[in-house]
């Protein structure tokens, strides 16, 4: 039986195709589709203040990370930073489903054997909700060095104010955006 694979043959064949397709297209006047990249000076970020009063907690971090990795504008582009800036409030006030506030834990490590600090969630929620929002936005975001740069636009506090009133946010209504 013989190994299908890449030889000679298979990309000679494949060539010849691409080609064949070229000159035909040019030949009845077709023009082919064109990438869209945005430029630097085309891209603009908008600040958006989010209430995160009574939301859950994994449907919030969905749509701020789709705000801030910019997947909500028509000039998305998958290797490019084009989101806008997101600022959430009353971070302490976001819920849970279920019994995720005993049973879900946070790791970290000292780096030390046997070093491990595990961290329940409702702990979490009383000492530090603006990282638990951090977290689970950081999760949904692009590992590698555009994830590190994205997260960077993500603004979280505890209480409902924040010091990023010069930018003139918009506020979201994010009730009706995840409810319907």
């Amino acid at each position: 039986m013989m190994e299908r694979g890449i030889t000679r043959t298979n990309i000679c064949l494949t060539l010849s195709w691409c080609l064949y397709y070229v000159k035909r297209n040019f030949r009845l006047g077709l023009e082919f589709m064109k990438t869209y990249f945005p430029k630097r000076e085309e891209i603009v970020k908008n600040w958006y203040v989010i209430d995160a009063t009574g939301l859950t907690l994994g449907r919030l971090a969905s749509k701020i990370a789709a705000i801030i990795r910019g997947k909500t504008k028509p000039i998305f582009t998958p290797h490019m930073d084009v989101g806008d800036y997101v600022v959430v409030v009353n971070a302490e006030k976001v819920k849970v489903t279920g019994k995720k506030l005993q049973d879900k834990f946070y790791a970290r490590h000292s780096g030390y054997p046997g070093g491990i600090k595990l961290t329940n969630l409702k702990t979490m929620l009383e000492k530090k909700p603006e990282e638990v929002i951090k977290l689970a936005v950081k999760g949904m975001l692009p590992k590698g060095s555009l994830g590190r740069k994205i997260i960077k636009k993500l603004k979280v506090y505890r209480g409902s104010r924040h010091p990023h009133s010069a930018q003139n946010p918009i506020t979201l209504d994010m009730k009706e955006v995840i409810s319907g």
